[in-house]
């Protein structure tokens, strides 16, 4: 039913079992899985210059190849056929980059972890997954942490 399936991945352990949920999904269906990370912005004052901004955003590149490179190994072992895509943010809500590339790359479904807070942890920290879930114009499915 579902050829195409969008795993945005952000390296928590609720990621994770998104990660752990779409190895057995993807194999039923078998279907292809692509991850993604959304690289985003960094709000930088110069007025201190303690920090090399460049070097910054360098590192968080490179770890994030990282964590793409190890989620890819790991669907791969698993048998699943993966792409892997770092995407960046530039100044847009990660809930829309995600829903955009999954209309991109004609995904049919996006499976998406969720730490499922509420109140005001909810209010103060916000939810990808609940931007993606309202926006999407294809099935999302929310994987709850452990």
């Amino acid at each position: 039913m579902y050829q195409k399936i969008l795993v945005p991945i952000d390296g928590s352990a609720t990621s994770e079992c998104a990660l752990d949920e779409v190895i057995k999904f993807a194999r039923q269906q078998n279907a292809h899985v692509e991850i993604v990370h959304v690289l985003e912005d960094i709000w930088y004052s110069d007025s201190e210059s303690y920090l090399n901004y460049a070097e910054l955003v360098q590192a968080m590149k490179y770890s994030s190849e990282k964590m793409l490179a190890q989620a890819q190994t790991k669907l791969q072992q698993a048998g699943v056929a993966v792409e892997a895509k770092l995407l960046e943010a530039h100044d847009e809500r990660v809930a829309n980059i995600i829903v955009d590339e999954a209309k991109n790359s004609k995904a049919d479904l996006i499976m998406i972890g969720t730490h499922g807070r509420s109140g005001f942890s909810h209010m103060l920290l916000g939810s990808v997954a609940e931007g993606v879930a309202r926006t999407a114009h294809i099935p999302v499915l929310l994987i709850r942490g452990s």
